[in-house]
């Protein structure tokens, strides 16, 4: 039961990754009929929405695209900045729907941020205390690291509608400025798709491990 389980947490985010590294592989090599680079299509949508405040810098590595709500900035990964692929289209549009997000106050953006102090906290210390609880025997100690950990579950859990609807946001403006064609859509949906299995994983690995800890609390409830 327990193989099973270890297997499950660890195979399903390596196959999620194999999925969106294998998307954006391909969907890299195929050119977007607009040509346009991702920092165009992402200052198409900008302007589109009014978002002229907000910035588009390039930055290293591969996928690290992200969007700070800090300093109002997309930030594009080299490839996807000057990539003129279904795949940076995409990508570039993704992160802008999370610009248009943080315009609208759009209300799980805003949970999200509200929980990230607490996240980081709970990521941070939860195992030191479970660890040592269950070691010690102490249910008090585990049931404290767990109430830490549910928070940052909680983070991944919110986690996903903000990136679901970035993406139905990205493929809607995608469409409405003109950056792909309808023959496009399905190809552009299949990168957005990969990308958010990612994300998907990664929650549903946290609330496995999450009841298993409960499990074993409850156990030690009950032997005490």
């Amino acid at each position: 039961m327990y193989f099973i389980y270890f297997a499950i947490i660890i195979l399903v985010p390596i196959w999620a990754q194999i999925k969106v590294k294998r998307a954006y592989s391909k969907y890299s090599h195929v050119p977007s009929s607009s040509n346009l680079m991702g920092a165009e299509v992402a200052r198409k949508i900008l302007d589109a929405n009014g978002l002229y405040h907000v910035n588009i810098e390039e930055v290293r590595g591969v996928l690290s695209d992200h969007y700070d709500p800090r300093t109002k900035t997309v930030r594009l990964s080299s490839g996807n900045f000057h990539g003129r692929s279904i795949a940076a289209a995409a990508v570039s549009a993704h992160e802008c729907g999370h610009a248009i997000q943080d315009e609208e106050a759009y209300a799980f953006l805003r949970l999200r941020h509200t929980l990230v102090p607490v996240a980081n906290i709970g990521s941070n210390f939860s195992w030191i205390l479970i660890i040592i609880g269950m070691i010690a025997g102490m249910s008090g100690l585990l049931l404290l690291g767990i109430i830490f950990m549910a928070a940052a579950v909680l983070f991944q859990l919110v986690t996903l509608p903000v990136e679901f609807n970035a993406s139905s946001r990205a493929m809607d403006q995608c469409v409405a400025v003109g950056v792909i064609r309808n023959d496009e859509e399905r190809e552009t949906r299949k990168v957005l798709n990969a990308a958010a299995l990612t994300y998907v994983a990664a929650a549903a690995v946290a609330v496995l491990e999450l009841v298993r800890l409960i499990l074993i609390y409850t156990g030690m409830q009950s032997d005490d």
